[in-house]
């Protein structure tokens, strides 16, 4: 594979960083107060949920989410943190990725509605993919240095 100024390996490592990046902006810029004293960030899903055109989602989040709203709250606060770290240091990589693919996901499915959230969580989910089946941790990361996941 030819590529300019950097290997085809060490591109990839710049798009796992750069994943890693977008996922700690989304979790600087939450208003963690309101989060978990207010719970802001979960009843605006809720009020989202509650509006789907898909049964599925509206019972998911009904069983899953709803009884346990602080907890959640948490759960996406510091699994955004965790994706982010993780794959800015290249740590467990191939779990963070795999984690934040099925958090985007998630997000996707619930947002279904909004196009903005739709093309980001379609594009970190598809950065995730090429990360994950390009084995992005083999450079410039914590698993590389460590001979983990293989090479």
């Amino acid at each position: 594979m030819d590529t300019i100024w950097l290997s085809g390996a060490e591109w990839l490592a710049v798009l796992r960083v750069g994943l890693g990046l977008w996922w700690l902006e989304s979790w600087r810029h939450k208003d963690k107060k309101g989060w978990f004293e207010r719970g802001t960030g979960i009843e605006w899903a809720a009020g989202v949920a509650a509006k789907h055109r898909w049964n599925a989602v509206r019972s998911g989040f009904d069983v899953v989410v709803r009884p346990r709203p602080r907890t959640m709250a948490y759960v996406v606060v510091y699994a955004e943190l965790a994706l982010g770290l993780g794959l800015v240091a290249g740590f467990l990589t191939p779990v963070a990725l795999i984690g934040g693919l099925l958090l985007n996901v998630l997000y996707f499915t619930l947002m279904i509605h909004d196009w903005a959230e739709q093309g980001q969580n379609a594009m970190m989910a598809l950065i995730s993919l090429v990360a994950l089946f390009g084995m992005a941790w083999q450079t410039w990361s914590i698993d590389g240095a460590l001979g983990w996941f293989g090479a």
